[in-house]
């Protein structure tokens, strides 16, 4: 594939991640600009929301292209999607279009107008409980729509993947969701949330169902122990579910807001253990990156967690917060073994995981679609 070859991505909130970032927005963080640095002309199509400014026109070495939509969920991602289509198409702004998440039905058309289309999925998500039932079987219907006219799909779930393959009798891409590994100058984040190194248990993610969150509270307010339990990221428009989750009156729960960057790696590296108690995942972005900082870990023991975790992080039974209570009051117990298992971690996932080799797959995946001339649907 030729360096000049024109690339464009839609499918996540922002590049750079703005308040209410998912792990959409942090593969684009990751993965367009590497992208960007090898000489391919590459756009990112950003969402704007209600009250937001446009922001940049260029980051780190991809264009920037941002597109109104409304602020309601579910709805906010298929207006978006359809005007970058249109954009897309009358600018011409690329030959490749990747995308991300539910957006099979676009990627259908823009194949019709004769783009190269790859469509990257991290998991099963009809069945995640923050979507209604009508969103649900809409989201469902992208999977079929994906299954029988996208060629070129790749999902970094192997058991999605598996039953993807199952139901609709072709072999897809398996590409991994990479593991941030870098060196920072350590910030002043905890200083100003008023942290000790070591002294809080960690949360990062969206205060939607499937994070866990609802069991997680109330297993730490009965755990008997001193130490925080320090909450990163919310939703920018709070659902009643976030409301309630933050009613909670007990003074070690901190909810921190939204914090990106070296702020973030600094929490992640300094805490005494992360917490991921998901009901639903695909290959969890922050579960890697925890693991490749090396920090201690307890997860919910749901399938995608135990393909990545092995046996080098604390486990309980998902949604049972008793369980959950255990784990916690294990790694007080037994800190040393867990610091072990997060060394051993830490070990494997810097050698599985790189952006740069999960960029070169993709790009492999790219060459694949561009010698495919004929379009055709199964």
């Amino acid at each position: 594939m030729s360096a000049s070859m024109k690339i464009a991505s839609f499918g996540f909130r922002s590049l750079p991640p703005k308040n209410g970032s998912a792990g959409a927005d942090k593969f684009a963080l990751e993965f367009l600009p590497r992208l960007a640095a090898r000489g391919y002309t590459v756009t990112g199509y950003n969402r704007i929301y209600p009250g937001q400014e446009k922001g940049i026109d260029e980051f780190k070495g991809v264009k920037i292209v941002s597109l109104k939509t409304i602020s309601k969920s579910g709805l906010d991602s298929v207006i978006h999607s359809l005007k970058v289509c249109a954009h897309i198409i009358f600018r011409n702004t690329a030959n490749i279009v990747l995308i991300q998440g539910n957006n099979a039905l676009f990627g259908l058309i823009l194949r019709v107008f004769g783009k190269k289309v790859i469509l990257s999925i991290d998991g099963a998500e009809w069945e995640r409980p923050k979507w209604n039932w009508l969103q649900s079987k809409f989201i469902l219907a992208n999977a079929y729509i994906a299954g029988y006219t996208l060629k070129y799909i790749a999902i970094d779930n192997v058991f999605t993947k598996e039953l993807f393959e199952k139901k609709f009798k072709r072999q897809y891409e398996f590409i991994s969701f990479g593991s941030e590994i870098k060196d920072v100058q350590e910030t002043n984040i905890l200083q100003r949330l008023g942290l000790e190194k070591g002294n809080y248990f960690l949360f990062v993610g969206r205060f939607i169902p499937d994070k866990g969150l609802q069991y997680l509270i109330p297993a730490y307010e009965k755990f008997l122990n001193s130490k925080k339990l320090v909450l990163v990221g919310g939703s920018p428009n709070p659902s009643e579910f976030e409301i309630n989750l933050k009613k909670t009156t007990d003074p070690r729960i901190i909810f921190a807001g939204f914090i990106y960057g070296d702020d973030t790696v600094t929490l992640m590296k300094n805490a005494y253990v992360y917490i991921q108690p998901s009901d639903n995942e695909g290959l969890s972005p922050v579960i890697l990156s925890i693991m490749g900082l090396g920090t201690p870990l307890i997860c919910s023991n749901i399938q995608e967690n135990v393909y990545i975790v092995h046996d080098d992080a604390v486990l309980f039974k998902k949604s049972d917060i008793i369980s959950l209570l255990d784990a916690l009051q294990y790694s007080i117990k037994y800190h040393s073994m867990h610091l072990e298992m997060a060394e051993k971690a830490k070990k494997r996932i810097l050698k599985d995981y790189s952006w740069e080799t999960i960029t070169d797959q993709y790009i492999e995946l790219f060459n694949k679609a561009v010698k495919t001339n004929k379009f055709k649907i199964k």
